[in-house]
């Protein structure tokens, strides 16, 4: 008898969502998981929790979902949103979490092409929704969480509270049979370039995901001077559950039978509180989340050392890394994208490069932008797709394979082309390439700016502004700001009459009135400063050299609060 050319599968080797789950209600029932509401700070076990997810999977069909149905999210970090991520994806379905800081029309984009059957919203987003659910056709139900009392309709749609449902409908669920290639979730990026492109993963690059990371912070970043993160540690899942997979914090904190804590909406007090009383032991987010927590006025009554940060979605400042360390914190970076869900590289020296460092040395390896965690091979290359040498100092693009990165953009063919030139995911972001294999970012391809974690377009709004009656050329650059890492600032030129009048408030006015007004762009957008000069600088194409700009304003912004 020969071999076959393929192994063939036996029940229980699918690498479902279910897997997680499961081990966790098996290992660690009595574990306990954090949340905090509108009402307070709570608390619950895996077991709680494992049994709401089965509650909530049969609310969920009693309301029609079933097959590849799509089921939306507005929700802070809570426990209703983590049980969603967990019962969705396992009954066979698909959980859409929605980035609330898009603009609304932006949202109504990606909601019908997703074409979304159920929306669980968190009433704090009850106005949003009712904006964008009449111009949402898909949408058969809404599901209101953290809410006293729940409307009859919200945008014209029958509304539920979500408790009542879990009381009403919410029995045992038998957990289907399904594949490990099975689409779990849906994303969608933000937009930067156009309109947000949908991505979407399977249980399967959800699960490899979690596991390469436990991986990696247990086994290739453990030592003394690295990072390792067990069973004994606490997490807090600071980044927005809307933001691809928080960064895969609902998955490895749960497979690895972590307490958690999900501190709800992010106010800086409040989190400070939990870390403290919780003594939560490692949280990731933007910098800005750090620089809040740090400068908050009742921050030095909290103790914060040996507490972790995992840095991502922009680059760590290091005179932010500096005063983390002042307070006994260590800081590491990691890096990814939405359509790599999203992890593809952390900062984490191996014990090689621990051993012949020194502290000084280790603290800017750190904040590198990293090594490629396991199953993920990297390059930079260069125009023609070939490596750039590993010398720290020659710029290329960062290009990447994984089994989590996503097979398309969704509906979009072109742009699926595009980006999978080669074999290779072309990221779009510009790094070096040292000659231990880890990376650090120098640029956005195409000079996104990255505000307190989130983007913003400067393209989109350079072609707002330019609808000025006053503006006669425009562009928009990303400066330097302490607070949000980087905030808009627009260099316009003047129309002849409007000399000496086109100040921050007058342009700010404009685009209230004719953009955020009507959803195009979210009023966060609106440039810090507007600088008034005679000409800009052009590149050979034509086109305004940011490079030169942001050489002579990107310090603009740097005595902001």
């Amino acid at each position: 008898m020969s071999l076959p050319e393929e192994v063939p599968d036996r029940p229980g080797s699918e690498l479902t969502i279910n897997r997680i789950y499961e081990r966790a209600r098996y290992l660690f029932p009595d574990q306990t998981i954090v949340y905090r509401t509108k009402a307070g700070v709570f608390r619950y076990s895996y077991s709680d929790f494992a049994t709401r997810v089965e509650r909530l999977a049969s609310a969920l069909s009693h309301l029609g979902v079933k097959g590849l149905d799509r089921v939306a999210t507005m929700d802070w970090n809570t426990h209703w949103h983590l049980e969603e991520y967990y019962a969705v994806p396992m009954m066979g379905s698909v959980l859409h979490p929605i980035n609330v800081r898009l603009s609304p029309q932006e949202i109504i984009y990606t909601m019908n092409q997703a074409e979304d059957k159920v929306l669980i919203v968190n009433s704090d987003f009850l106005q949003l929704a009712e904006a964008v659910l009449p111009h949402v056709k898909s949408v058969s139900s809404v599901v209101v969480v953290d809410s006293d009392s729940t409307p009859s309709k919200v945008g014209g749609v029958p509304a539920i509270n979500y408790e009542d449902l879990l009381k009403e409908h919410g029995g045992s669920f038998e957990w289907p049979s399904i594949s490990e290639r099975r689409p779990a979730f849906m994303f969608y990026t933000s937009g930067t370039t156009g309109l947000p492109k949908g991505v979407y993963h399977s249980h399967r690059q959800v699960v490899l995901h979690a596991f390469s990371i436990l991986s990696a912070v247990a086994g290739m970043g453990a030592g003394p001077k690295g990072l390792s993160i067990t069973s004994n540690d606490v997490s807090m899942i600071v980044v927005p559950m809307y933001h691809v997979y928080a960064w895969g914090f609902p998955f490895t904190s749960i497979m690895s039978g972590q307490k958690t804590v999900l501190p709800g909406k992010f106010e800086p007090k409040a989190y400070l509180e939990l870390i403290a009383k919780e003594k939560v032991t490692y949280f990731a987010g933007v910098p800005t989340i750090l620089y809040m927590l740090l400068t908050d006025p009742d921050s030095a009554k909290y103790d914060l050392s040996n507490v972790i940060f995992i840095n991502g979605g922009s680059a760590m400042p290091e005179g932010l890394a500096l005063l983390a360390a002042k307070r006994g914190m260590k800081v590491f970076v990691g890096y990814g994208l939405t359509e790599t869900a999203p992890v593809l590289t952390l900062a984490l020296p191996h014990a090689s490069v621990q051993s012949r460092s020194s502290d000084e040395e280790l603290f800017y390896i750190r904040l590198r932008t990293g090594y490629p965690i396991y199953f993920v091979d990297i390059a930079v290359v260069d125009q023609n797709g070939n490596p750039v040498p590993r010398d720290g100092k020659t710029i290329g693009e960062v290009v990447v394979r994984a089994p989590w990165v996503t097979y398309e953009y969704y509906k979009d063919p072109d742009k699926t082309e595009a980006a999978w030139r080669g074999g290779w995911f072309h990221t779009g972001d510009l790094a070096v390439w040292y000659p231990d294999g880890s990376i650090l970012i120098m640029d956005r391809e195409k000079d996104i700016i990255k505000s307190g974690g989130e983007w913003i377009s400067s393209l989109r709004l350079e072609d707002a502004i330019s609808q000025h009656p006053g503006v006669l050329m425009v562009t928009v650059i990303g400066a330097k700001h302490p607070k949000w890492g980087e905030r808009p600032v627009a260099i316009v030129v003047p129309r002849r009459g409007w000399e000496g009048k086109l100040t921050t408030d007058e342009v700010n006015r404009f685009l209230t009135e004719n953009f955020v007004s009507k959803g195009v762009i979210p009023k966060w957008w609106l440039p810090d400063k507007v600088i008034e000069v005679q000409s800009l600088p052009l590149t050979s194409t034509g086109k305004a050299d940011k490079k030169v700009l942001r050489g002579q304003f990107g310090n603009v912004l740097e005595g902001a609060g």
